[in-house]
């Protein structure tokens, strides 16, 4: 059996699954493939299926499978399974980052200094104690930002169509959590429902000076809506993590908007994170051999 590693995983990885057969990096052997492991870059579409006939089992490190096309492996038989479990704790500690990265103005104060600048009087920090998040989406991820939020006085709301309660959060509907969160963390799988719901209708019934949070999927948010948010001052920063590719592109409207705060999709990377995706691989192939 062969199994191709096809992104970037914890460097010990190979060495665990070598007791399951041939571990590989080489991409250009997908046709021999038995188990591919994917994180966000790789697309499993259906001109990549065709490509890969031995292969029986797909395992996406992460949470998202919008970079499968689930119905096309289901038809030639290729299992298609995910760690959602892993990677909560690692990218909830990013968007809490992100929130306070925004509101005490870290990254102006950085560059300032980078500059030679002493910005101590323009930059006028702002409190997470007492302010209002509002999750858009309540599963895994979003819970874990809801603790942490709560244990710096926030109150926490969510909306989530597919969710009737949640342990962290008061459930309300999306026009009320819009009306009343100073910050939105977006946690939302890419779906033909949420492709592009942060447009101008979305904007515009948040508050003013509201910063949003996204470490969810880029392609759930209009990026020219939200440009022309930050341009008018409507959104008061907007610091994402995720866009409509990666890298985005270079005619991207965040590349120019004012109070952008960018990190190249690094919510699931950190190194604890990478483990536990392995301790999960392996005993998925495990599994899959045992079946």
């Amino acid at each position: 059996m062969l199994i191709l590693i096809s992104d970037s995983f914890d460097p010990s990885l190979p060495g665990r699954l070598e007791p399951f057969g041939e571990v590989t990096h080489d991409k250009n052997r997908v046709g021999e493939a038995t188990v591919v492991l994917i994180r966000s870059k790789t697309k499993c579409d259906r001109a990549y299926l065709d490509a890969a006939p031995n292969l029986k089992l797909i395992i996406r490190g992460g949470v998202g499978l919008d970079n499968v096309d689930l119905e096309y492996a289901k038809a030639r038989g290729v299992t298609v399974t995910n760690t959602p479990q892993a990677s909560s704790v690692a990218v909830a500690e990013l968007a809490m980052a992100l929130m306070l990265a925004a509101c005490s103005h870290v990254v102006e104060g950085h560059n300032g200094l980078k500059r030679g600048e002493w910005l101590k009087k323009q930059l006028k920090r702002t409190e997470l104690f007492q302010k209002t998040l509002g999750l858009v989406g309540a599963g895994r991820i979003a819970t874990e930002v809801g603790r942490r939020a709560a244990a710096f006085g926030m109150t926490v709301i969510a909306y989530d169509p597919y969710v009737s309660s949640s342990d962290v959060a008061t459930m309300t509907s999306l026009d009320d959590l819009l009306a009343r969160s100073d910050y939105l963390s977006l946690h939302t799988p890419l779906t033909d429902e949420t492709r592009g719901m942060v447009n101008q209708e979305f904007l515009a019934k948040t508050k003013s000076g509201v910063i949003i949070v996204n470490t969810g999927r880029g392609k759930c948010v209009d990026e020219n809506a939200m440009a022309s948010a930050l341009e008018n001052g409507h959104v008061a920063c907007y610091a994402t993590d995720v866009y409509t590719s990666d890298p985005p592109p270079d005619d991207s409207p965040l590349l120019t908007a004012p109070r952008v705060i960018m990190t190249p999709h690094i919510g699931a990377s950190s190194k604890e994170n990478l483990l536990r995706i392995g301790d999960i691989v392996v005993e998925k192939i495990r599994a899959f051999i045992e079946a």
